[in-house]
């Protein structure tokens, strides 16, 4: 373009039209020469912005789909967890019962209660090592989340309102209820106020 230019100075000053006429076609035909490469550019430049937020929202969707994907596997896999140890729940309850009622008297029958209580020694390690805990009762604020209250009774150990018996164990996997303890909840000794007495009666049922 600059010899082009230099040329057309030339020509002009000598006054050569046809020179002239000459360069101005060549400088016109590099202008738009120069217009279709920007605009060829500009349609290139637009294409890739274009691709790019494609890809931007393509990888948005996709880590989306990851993460949903991730929770409701978590989900699944929760509450697969949460229906095998429920339905070990009876078991605990079974092996702590009989370890209740059995008093061995023989020597075979202490071989059977200590095989038993090696069964329910590697039960209950396996249960905490998935994450299950037990709900805290006894000396404990009745708490309905966790509490399933099925009488009242007077106590001079306790206060109103809280729990001074348990009846069933409650079971937790990790934060997740997994069965309410079953308790009984202190009305006091008898001699709190009316209202204590009725606030406690309220959270019992």
């Amino acid at each position: 373009m600059k010899d082009l230019i230099q040329l057309y100075k030339t020509a002009f000053l000598d006054g050569n039209d046809e020179v002239l006429g000459e360069v101005e076609k060549a400088i016109t035909a590099v202008e738009k020469e120069k217009s279709r490469v920007a605009s060829q550019f500009e349609s290139a430049t637009a294409e890739i912005t274009s691709g790019k937020e494609k890809f931007i929202r393509l990888n948005a969707d996709l880590e989306n789909f990851r993460k949903q994907t991730e929770k409701e596997r978590a989900k699944f896999t929760s509450n697969i967890q949460v229906e095998v140890v429920q339905s070990l729940l009876p078991l605990i309850d079974s092996f702590e019962k009989k370890n209740l009622e059995n008093t061995p008297e023989t020597e075979k029958e202490q071989k059977i209660s200590t095989s038993y209580q090696g069964i329910y020694k590697q039960l209950v390690e396996t249960l905490r090592y998935l994450g299950v805990g037990v709900v805290e009762t006894v000396g404990k604020p009745f708490d309905p989340s966790v509490h399933e209250a099925i009488s009242r009774e007077e106590s001079s150990q306790f206060k109103a309102g809280i729990v001074s018996h348990e009846v069933r164990r409650g079971f937790l996997l990790k934060e997740r209820l997994l069965r309410p303890a079953t308790v009984k909840v202190s009305t006091g000794s008898g001699k709190q106020s009316a209202s204590s007495v009725g606030a406690a009666k309220d959270a019992a049922v």
